[in-house]
Parts: C-alpha cells; sequence; structure tokens
C-alpha cells in the first residue's frame, strides 16, 4: 500500500489539520486552508512572517526514517520564531525537549535560528531519534 495512504498517515493528517486550525484560531491567524507548510514535512507550518527559501530543501526517505533539512527567512525575531512553535508544535502532538528541540514518534525536529541585521533564518532538520 502507498505510503501516503496508510490508514495510520491519513488519521496523523486528519488530526493534524484539527491541530493547526485550532492553533492557529488561538493566534488570531487565517483558517488552515491558508497555511503553508514546508517542503518535504508535510505536518510543520510555516510561520507567518516567513518564506522557505526555495531549492533549500533536502528530503531523504531512510529505513531508520525521513531526513529533511529546509530553510525559511523573514523579517521576524528569534524570539517570535520560538514563541510560534513553542506554542504551535505542542498542539501537532511535539513534545519539547528545549527551546527549539522536539520530539514526536521516533523523530526529533531542531530549530536552528540565524539573526541578521533585518532577516532572520531558520534551519529546520528533522531527523530520527
Amino acid at each position: 500500500m502507498p505510503r501516503f495512504l496508510r490508514p495510520s498517515l491519513l488519521l496523523r493528517r486528519v488530526r493534524l489539520l484539527r491541530a493547526v486550525g485550532f492553533a492557529l484560531a488561538l493566534l488570531g491567524a487565517p483558517a488552515a486552508a491558508d497555511t503553508a507548510f514546508l517542503a518535504g514535512v508535510e505536518d510543520l507550518p510555516l510561520m507567518p512572517g516567513l518564506a522557505e527559501i526555495e531549492g533549500a530543501a533536502t528530503v531523504f526517505d531512510a529505513p531508520q526514517g525521513r531526513i529533511v533539512e529546509t530553510f525559511a527567512a523573514g523579517a521576524v525575531s528569534a524570539d517570535e520564531i520560538r514563541a510560534f512553535y513553542g506554542q504551535t508544535l505542542p498542539q501537532l502532538g511535539w513534545i519539547a525537549a528545549g527551546p527549539t528541540e522536539f520530539r514526536r514518534e521516533g523523530e526529533r525536529l531542531t530549530l536552528e535560528i540565524t539573526a541578521a541585521a533585518s532577516t532572520t533564518t531558520v534551519r529546520f532538520t528533522l531527523a530520527p531519534q
């Protein structure tokens, strides 16, 4: 059976859409249908104010699990990024393991935030635990 049709993944996506809608409603953001997600990580929302850097995503599907690295940048502060993902990711099933590290279902998500004069860049790394 194709991976995207597995019942566990379909249920996970339904839960994700509900959680994202709830999280965005709490944050006063547009409806979930307007939510952008990062390439290669269909259940990782892109924070409003950030834009994914095109062509920068690397995606591997290894026997141990998926490995994804992607980047986004925008005119938002590092504190705003930490606050957004600190609020949003737990509602999507991620457990905080630090201010920029989260874990869920055998995966580890790390956010590396680099602030410059007018732009902040986030490197998202998803890998097996």
